[in-house]
């Protein structure tokens, strides 16, 4: 039996990112499979530097609008099959999805929209999350295990925001985006952070130019889930807030396979 080491971090920039010692970090902690949203960059954009690091392959998924959206995975083990989208063309067009299977299991590596901008982009993010359900369901009614990682945009309890009365008409925490979780987790699903720590103040975002990390008022918005038959592989799961070069920070996961 061996384990394997899984982090999701929303870069915000993977150009930014790398000058800000990402691949440095990546290789002092060794993780066997990266998954990584907002990368901000188009095909003709990618370099040596980014493609091209010892001991992973790597995958892009990029947006048709330049500078925006985009995800990516480094892994260092051969995926049976890689796609992007789940086939939906006016979701897939933005980038924001990335599907792996490793055989043992498939991570699909998801950068969902967030719905602030307007009401037209809140629709958006609940059709995103209801197409992407369908087609989680449908793969685990097939009979695969399945983990979702990603910037999901959206803290599920009070408990995962530091200011949640503040926030009850803003999106990120509003009562349809938290029931969807809730669905999501009925259906099966485990958030694997809560499997081991159920303490308040665990963030992942905060607002950038505000003092607000440093005062940790942020929003737990970046999470792993499992499908029922993966769940029972789950190692432990956890936060690195301690590391920086993003307004969002790490998250990580731990299997035995």
């Amino acid at each position: 039996m061996s384990k394997l080491k899984l982090v999701s971090w929303n870069i915000n920039g993977i150009r930014a990112a790398a000058k800000k010692g990402f691949y440095d970090w990546m290789e002092g902690l060794q993780p066997d499979i990266v998954g990584l949203q907002e990368t901000k960059i188009s095909a003709d954009q990618l370099t040596p530097e980014i493609m091209e690091r010892k001991g992973y392959k790597c995958f892009f998924s990029h947006a048709e609008r330049r500078g925006y959206s985009g995800v990516a995975i480094y892994t260092r083990h051969e995926p049976v099959s890689i796609k992007e989208g789940f086939g939906v063309q006016r979701f897939d067009c933005e980038g924001r999805t990335l599907v792996e299977d490793f055989g043992d299991f498939v991570m699909a590596n998801i950068y969902f929209p967030n719905g602030a901008q307007s009401p037209e982009r809140l629709l958006y993010k609940m059709e995103f999350y209801d197409a992407f359900y369908q087609w989680a369901n449908q793969l685990t009614k097939e009979g695969k295990k399945l983990a979702v990682c990603g910037d999901f945009n959206t803290a599920h309890m009070a408990i995962d925001l530091a200011r949640p009365k503040a926030n009850e008409t803003v999106s990120g925490f509003m009562p349809a985006e938290r029931e969807w979780l809730d669905k999501l987790i009925s259906a099966g699903y485990s958030d694997t952070f809560r499997m081991y720590n159920k303490d308040p103040h665990n963030y992942s975002w905060w607002h950038m130019g505000t003092g607000a990390r440093q005062r940790n008022v942020g929003w737990r918005i970046d999470y792993f889930f499992t499908s029922s038959k993966l769940t029972e592989n789950v190692v432990n799961a956890g936060i690195l807030n301690n590391v920086h070069g993003s307004d969002h920070c790490p998250v990580t996961l731990e299997l035995h396979t």
